[in-house]
């Protein structure tokens, strides 16, 4: 999926996209996507501005966005103005290297079940092949009044 088709697939926009591209997803089961993360990121400005690290907390929001596209396809459907997946949930999160201007993000996602509205997904995300952060999310689909 090119980045047109990701945006047909998520509610972000900049500066919150935080998928660039989404090399494979398998409905119902895993996708593979990746963010480039560039110096001209607006969150390096103030994290650190001596040493430019990605906050964790934007590594599980790109996760988390990578877990929407495949719950989308998985749902066959897209998303609408009249409804909003929240998180509910993120168990175990370890961080285990920075990841700095110039990485490739690699994001990879499996459902590990999907029950009443509440999906469960095990999360990885990669540079150069090495694990920099994994967790297990939860996510859930509301209405927005």
């Amino acid at each position: 999926m090119d980045i047109h088709e990701i945006l047909k697939h998520l509610p972000h926009r900049y500066p919150f996209l935080l998928v660039d591209r989404v090399l494979d997803c398998e409905p119902g089961k895993s996708i593979h996507a990746y963010k480039n993360v560039t110096i001209n990121e607006p969150f390096f400005v103030g994290h650190f501005p001596h040493h430019p690290v990605m906050p964790g907390v934007l590594i599980m929001e790109a996760l988390a966005q990578a877990a929407g596209i495949l719950s989308f396809k998985t749902m066959d459907s897209l998303p609408d103005e009249n409804s909003v997946f929240y998180f509910v949930g993120i168990d175990n999160a370890r961080f285990k290297k920075p990841v700095t201007a110039g990485d490739q993000l690699h994001l990879h996602v499996e459902i590990v079940r999907q029950m009443r509205g509440i999906w469960k997904y095990k999360v990885e995300a990669r540079v150069d092949g090495e694990v920099v952060a994994d967790a297990e999310l939860m996510c859930a689909k509301r209405d927005v009044v």
